[in-house]
C-alpha cells in the first residue's frame, strides 16, 4: 500500500479553509487509512501540502471536535470515525459534521429520553407551568422569525431543572458545545431545526399533564425530525 502522504499535493494558496480539509479527507479515503489507524505527523503533512503547521492543526482541531480523530498525546493522532470524500454537490466537510451530528443525536437520543421520564414524573406544579410558558414564549421568536437559541436554551434547562439532577443539564449542553460546527455550518443556521418546533408544545403539554409515554414519544419524534434533516443535508436533498 502507498504511504498515505503519496495522496497529497502541494496546495497552491496558503489557506486555512476547506481546502486543507479537504485534501485531508481525500489522502484518508484515497490510502485506505481506517479507523485505528495512525495519520502522518502535523510536520509531514505541512510539508507536503506546502502550508504551515499551525493550518495543518487547526484542520486537525476541527477534526477533533467532531470525533473524525483521536490524538493521543506523544503517540500521535489517530483516525476515530470513518472519512469519506463527497462526490456530489455536498462539500466534504458538511458531510462530515452531518454525520458526526448523527452520532451525537445517538448519545443526546438515550439522555434527553430519560429527561423526559423524570422530569414529566418528578416536576413541580410550579415547574410543569414554567416549561409550558416558556414553550409558549419560544413559539413565538420561532414564528416570528426572530432569533430563537436563547428561548430554546431556556424551554430544554427548565425540563432539565425539573428532573431534580443537574448533571443531565451539564452532560447535554457539554455534547453539543463538544461538537464543532463552522461559521457557515447549515447545521447552525438559524432555519435549521425548525420543522420540530411545533412537536415542542407536544412536549411541553405531556410534562404538564404529567404523561411519561405522551413526553417520550414528543421527544423521540422531535429527534426523528432533527435527524431527517440532517440526512437530507448531507444527501444534498430538500428536507
Amino acid at each position: 500500500m502507498r504511504q498515505a502522504l503519496d495522496y497529497l499535493e502541494p496546495i497552491e494558496t496558503r489557506t486555512r479553509g476547506v481546502a486543507v480539509l479537504d485534501a485531508l479527507a481525500d489522502m484518508v479515503e484515497r490510502s485506505g487509512l481506517k479507523i485505528g489507524d495512525r495519520l502522518p505527523p502535523e510536520v509531514s503533512l505541512a510539508a507536503t501540502l506546502g502550508v504551515g503547521r499551525s493550518t495543518i492543526r487547526e484542520a486537525l482541531n476541527r477534526w477533533e471536535g467532531l470525533g473524525i480523530i483521536r490524538r493521543r498525546r506523544g503517540d500521535g493522532t489517530y483516525l476515530s470515525a470513518r472519512v469519506q470524500t463527497s462526490r456530489g454537490l455536498v462539500p466534504t466537510m458538511v458531510r462530515l459534521e452531518g454525520e458526526a451530528l448523527l452520532r451525537l443525536m445517538e448519545i443526546r437520543r438515550t439522555l434527553e429520553n430519560d429527561v423526559v421520564r423524570k422530569a414529566t414524573v418528578k416536576a413541580t406544579a410550579s415547574q410543569r407551568q414554567q416549561i409550558s410558558n416558556l414553550c409558549d414564549l419560544l413559539l413565538i421568536e420561532v414564528n416570528a422569525g426572530r432569533p430563537w437559541r436563547k428561548a430554546d436554551h431556556a424551554f430544554h434547562g427548565a425540563i432539565y431543572d425539573a428532573t431534580g439532577n443537574p448533571m443531565y443539564g451539564q452532560l447535554l449542553m457539554n455534547l453539543d458545545h463538544a461538537l464543532e460546527r463552522g461559521g457557515s455550518s447549515p447545521f447552525a443556521a438559524d432555519n435549521f431545526g425548525l420543522d420540530s418546533f411545533p412537536i415542542h408544545r407536544d412536549l411541553a403539554d405531556a410534562i404538564l399533564a404529567a404523561d411519561v409515554e405522551r413526553g417520550v414519544d414528543a421527544m423521540n419524534r422531535l429527534l426523528d425530525t432533527v435527524e431527517r434533516e440532517v440526512q437530507a443535508i448531507i444527501d444534498g436533498r430538500p428536507s
